[in-house]
């Protein structure tokens, strides 16, 4: 990411505000030893043609990726939770409709730990505050929660049911 003016900032924030996607999902890997990645990505919208906008951004951003797709729209997207740390870091000042999402998804983020460092019950702790981040954006489409994440762990013998006194 280049250096980036603080009207820039302002410019962009009003834009994943009111075009743009904040999200945390919970994906299934069946070559990960917990099962699950917390993937953190923010994606812009815009019709294709408006392609000097995309240059834009995509010179300010540096990283991220395009696609077309078939109803005259493009994505921008940017992916990884450490590229997506820095720019909420920058963006959060100037957010407005997508606060909320931008704080939390900074909450789970700068909670996450490393590959190695990660057991299953910080999984299963961030997979809560991911389904609470699903509820700010009217998720209608997801399948992988917190607890499905509670499942495969506990059918792996990552975790062990809790007992209570009866």
């Amino acid at each position: 990411m280049i250096m980036m003016t603080q009207e820039d900032l302002a410019y962009i924030a009003g834009f994943l505000d009111g075009d743009g996607c904040i999200m945390l999902q919970l994906i299934y890997r069946k070559d990960y030893l917990l099962g699950y990645q917390i993937r953190a990505s923010i994606i812009f919208f815009q019709k294709t043609n408006n392609r000097f906008f995309r240059e834009w951004l995509k010179t300010l951003l540096v990283n991220g990726s395009v696609r077309d797709r078939n109803d005259g729209m493009s994505e921008y997207a940017l992916v990884g939770p450490g590229l997506i740390t820095d720019l909420l870091e920058k963006l959060s000042p100037y957010l407005r409709l997508k606060k909320k999402q931008a704080v939390l998804a900074l909450s789970v983020l700068n909670a996450l730990p490393s590959g190695r460092e990660m057991t299953p019950d910080i999984l299963l702790a961030l997979a809560e505050q991911v389904d609470k981040f699903a509820e700010l954006n009217y998720s209608k489409k997801r399948t992988n929660t917190a607890l499905k994440v509670k499942e495969y762990l506990m059918s792996n013998n990552l975790i062990n049911p809790v007992e209570t006194d009866s």
